[in-house]
């Protein structure tokens, strides 16, 4: 029987469909806009404006590499702060505009470095939960790999929560949980059991609203499979969050990120 520990090998594969992979199959006329306005572009963010299907949409993701170079290029898909400025000046965009937007998340955790705590990475993420729990237009982010602490959690208070089938969510990687736990990162395997970190375990926990079928050992096995699949969902939902009146979706939103408060007391 396969363990959670699967899960996390699958999601963290090089060859696993990245956010522009998604991007570019599902939606129609990317055009990508770049930087913060307040210190540059981080490459680790991409995001513009598409079309999926009839609709006008905001387009969000955290984007790895699949080679050396580009992982470098990427920063291995951890964000800056000011990747998580652009994600966050881009959904004030969508808005004004009326722009649902959708986010495509993966990534191990927002970068660490020192450049990014003297640029406020505490901040930039305390900001984007702030902001985007007030956003007045439908919101939808997907955990397409890794969904690491509040890296991930910075794009992903929105009205809906997805999770691909081999995708984890977590608050740390299992390394780092069985390093404070039990002072060995060797026992991660165990530990990614007790975390409770793959979709159907969050599914069961409520904890995202949808899991998103995947090909055998992997969506990168099967990109079409996957990606048709969740493009099908996604116009769904979409609509469905469109024809919501605002107020009506600014307190499920609410509710939906103040019940894990109770649930945790």
């Amino acid at each position: 029987m396969a363990g959670a520990f699967d899960n996390v090998k699958i999601a963290r594969k090089v060859t696993r469909p990245t956010a522009l992979d998604y991007i570019n199959h599902i939606f129609d006329g990317f055009t990508e806009f770049h930087g913060d306005r307040l210190f540059g572009d981080d490459k680790a963010v991409v995001g513009g404006i598409a079309w999926l299907e009839h609709r006008a949409v905001t387009v969000l993701g955290i984007q790895k590499g699949k080679t050396m170079e580009e992982n470098i290029k990427r920063n291995f898909g951890s964000p800056n702060p000011e990747g998580y400025r652009k994600a966050l000046r881009l959904m004030k965009q969508a808005e004004k505009f009326g722009r649902p937007i959708i986010n495509f998340i993966n990534t191990s955790g927002a970068y660490p470095g020192v450049g990014a705590e003297e640029r406020g990475q505490g901040e930039a993420i305390a900001r984007n939960l702030l902001e985007m729990a007030e956003l007045k237009v439908p919101s939808i982010s997907i955990i397409i790999g890794e969904g690491g602490s509040g890296g991930a959690l910075a794009m992903a208070v929105t009205d809906r929560v997805w999770m691909l089938e081999n995708s984890i969510y977590a608050i740390l990687s299992p390394e780092g949980f069985a390093s404070i736990l039990w002072k060995d990162a060797s026992r991660a395997k165990e530990a990614a059991d007790v975390m409770k970190l793959t979709a159907n375990d969050l599914l069961k926990l409520g904890v995202v609203e949808k899991v998103i079928k995947e090909a055998r050992g992997g969506c990168q096995n099967d990109f079409g499979f996957t990606a048709n699949l969740l493009k099908s969902k996604l116009v769904i939902e979409i609509d469905t969050l469109c024809a919501m009146p605002i107020e009506k979706l600014l307190e499920e939103r609410y509710a939906r990120f103040r019940a894990f408060g109770e649930f945790s007391e």
